[in-house]
């Protein structure tokens, strides 16, 4: 949506009111199209802050190179890398390599996919072919896989050129971006502040401009939170839609159904291109379905009925500019004319996170233990919780599990009267790097924002809607039905467009 940002606030105002009442699509489209090929006229000192989908038109426009367009970003993240430690390992002559092979295929009139050109970065927990990729943990410091993840695969084969990989707390498994083979990722909006997690090293280079799109995971927020904390759009697809082969958490047991792999960007237009390259069975990972990709544009706004809620029921209450963020997104739904109520189900929530924390620790975290053995890990970095846990015993066990099937039947019950659900992805903004970061205890009574979505399996965006009073970011996040992606990227749309979403940081 990048291209509305440059039309007057009138004019920006009727054409999203067009699209989201579904109504005049095509003429909609056709609007876009004339008004980025006004924008595209100009070959952009903003290169850096533009969408994906933009380069990619740029370049099958051929107003820009694929040379020209790694180059740009090649030159962002020399610029700021040093100081944000965000792309841990960037492979430029590789990257430029395939940029002439994309440029030479363009001038005999052959072009690799939708992301033809596009340069990108990959979470350094994803395999990627021929590049070192040690997903945080000592054991696999100079792992280089000989086979792309399923996700990386698919965007290389649809054109995207990748620069590098980028950084992640161990194995994933902490929301503090910091390893000990590479070191902490800093908040591009903020020195010394954290970016999130897991995928912290992709949202914080994505928002300094030096990367176009990345591709991460979210276990229990990974993808949400760091596009929240860095000013980003992010997607956590429906579980089922995405592969994790070649993750390094990939078909995790019981927790299995946790785990999904999605892009994050600036601009929501990228988050609906690329999730849907990469989306569908590879028939390695079996927990993929071959669900039907819904295009965001065909979904009626209008004809929606919306929850919101502020406050989950935690015993920490949400920041005032994140409780305004949340009900400055409501309003704006409001003014279109859809139906918001705000409701929260905070025993369901409370009760899913609860057993999600029982079901985390049952094992005694052996399961932890023995992803480290798997990798050859002895020594572990202090993010990662290996603390004293309660092991439950068998009928416990099966107890827990068959308590969490029973509360997505009670929650998806709930959700039945609803098409959106509306709330914080946190309940502050990024908050400063500690002096000794460590894995914590949770705290009773506290339950987050993103991880219950992750348990019930249901796909969430995530984008900007406010700003802290010292200049951070406030991401909102719209939680939609199983694999109603469609709807959730047409929500994040309108808000972006009608509140400006993304902006760009001084660095």
């Amino acid at each position: 949506m990048d291209t509305l940002l440059r039309i007057p606030r009138s004019r920006r105002r009727f054409l999203v009111e067009l699209a989201a009442a579904g109504a005049a699509s095509a003429g909609f489209a056709a609007s876009l199209r004339a008004e980025a090929q006004v924008a595209a006229a100009r070959i952009p000192d903003e290169l850096n802050f533009t969408s994906a989908k933009r380069i990619a038109a740029l370049i099958a426009g051929k107003r820009l190179s694929a040379v020209e367009a790694v180059q740009a970003y090649l030159k962002r993240i020399d610029a700021v890398n040093p100081k944000l430690n965000a792309v841990v390992y960037p492979i430029p002559e590789r990257a430029l390599q395939e940029a002439r092979q994309a440029d030479a295929l363009l001038a005999r009139g052959q072009s690799l996919g939708p992301l033809h050109g596009v340069p990108c970065t990959i979470k350094d927990s994803l395999a990627t072919a021929g590049v070192r990729t040690t997903g945080g943990t000592l054991g696999h410091r100079r792992y280089v896989p000989k086979q792309d993840a399923t996700a990386v695969a698919r965007v290389r084969a649809a054109g995207a050129i990748v620069m590098g990989k980028t950084n992640t707390p161990e194995l994933t498994l902490s929301g503090m971006t910091t390893n000990l083979i590479y070191g902490k990722t800093h908040n591009p909006y903020k020195y010394g502040y954290q970016p999130g997690g897991s995928t912290g090293g992709g949202a914080s280079i994505i928002a300094a401009g030096g990367s176009a799109f990345d591709i991460g995971t979210d276990f229990g927020g990974s993808i949400r939170g760091p596009a929240h904390f860095c000013g980003i759009t992010g997607l956590k697809p429906a579980s089922g839609r995405v592969p994790r082969t070649g993750h390094i958490v990939d078909y995790g047991g019981y927790f299995d159904p946790f785990q999904v792999v999605g892009p994050l960007a600036r601009w929501t237009e990228d988050l609906e291109l690329i999730a849907a390259v990469i989306a569908g069975p590879d028939y390695i990972d079996a927990a993929i379905v071959p669900a039907p990709w819904l295009s965001p544009a065909q979904v009626d706004l209008k004809a929606m009925r919306i929850a919101y809620f502020v406050n989950n029921g935690s015993a920490r209450a949400p920041t005032a500019e994140t409780e305004a963020a949340v009900r400055s997104v409501a309003a704006q739904f409001a003014d279109l004319g859809v139906e918001v109520v705000e409701d929260c189900p905070t025993a369901l929530i409370r009760e899913s996170n609860d057993i999600r924390q029982a079901l985390s620790t049952a094992d005694g975290r052996a399961w932890v233990k023995r992803l480290l053995k798997k990798y050859g890990t002895t020594q572990v970095s202090p993010v990662i919780n290996l603390l004293p846990a309660p092991q439950a015993k068998t009928p416990e066990f099966t107890r827990l599990a068959e308590a969490m099937d029973a509360n997505r039947s009670k929650f998806l019950q709930w959700f039945s009267s609803y098409d959106l659900i509306v709330c914080p992805v946190d309940r502050a903004p990024a908050q400063p790097w500690p002096a000794e970061p460590k894995a914590k205890a949770p705290e009773p009574g506290n339950y987050g924002y993103t991880p219950v979505f992750n348990n019930t399996g249901w796909p969430g965006a995530v984008v900007r809607a406010g700003t802290s009073p010292d200049g951070l970011p406030i991401g909102v996040q719209f939680i939609a039905k199983p694999m109603r992606e469609d709807v959730a990227l047409a929500a994040a749309a309108f808000i972006e467009a009608t509140l400006g979403g993304y902006r760009k940081p001084t660095l």
